[in-house]
């Protein structure tokens, strides 16, 4: 089976896998080989793969999981991996956005901290799962 996702500006990772677990509106659903045919709304969270050259994980923005049961194809607004995180940036991008939200009263900006706030707590989380990972 192969996984592709797919964002706005660039084809974010094609290859072959054994197994995909991804957040949908719904929960958290895995899509094996021969999974029925499914399209379905997505979640900002982690999705997590097995493939022959081991698990991985990455952090998703919204969108949309669409498959046949031989392809798994993501169409998210963002897409990355755990090296691709600053922890440090992270954390502070962290900080900013709890520091707008207690004294901003503008509705635009604390919207925009919030989603930076929900960002940065996916990443985090990212951070802690690889870090977790690697260390078993």
């Amino acid at each position: 089976m192969n996984l592709q996702i797919v964002t706005p500006t660039r084809l974010a990772k094609e290859i072959a896998i054994t197994s995909v677990t991804l957040p949908t509106a719904a929960g958290e659903i895995t899509i094996l080989s021969k999974h029925q045919p499914l399209l379905s709304l997505l979640v900002e969270g982690i999705v997590s793969y097995k493939s022959l050259e081991g698990d991985d994980m990455l952090a998703i923005g919204g969108g949309y999981v669409q498959t046949d049961g031989s392809l798994v194809r993501l169409l998210v607004s963002r897409s990355y991996g755990q090296e691709e995180i600053d922890e440090k940036i992270n954390a502070e991008a962290l900080m900013q956005a709890k520091k707008i939200l207690s004294e901003s009263k503008d509705k635009t900006q604390i919207k925009e901290a919030q989603a930076i706030m929900r960002r940065s707590l996916i990443d985090s989380k990212l951070i802690k799962r690889r870090k977790h990972s690697t260390a078993t």
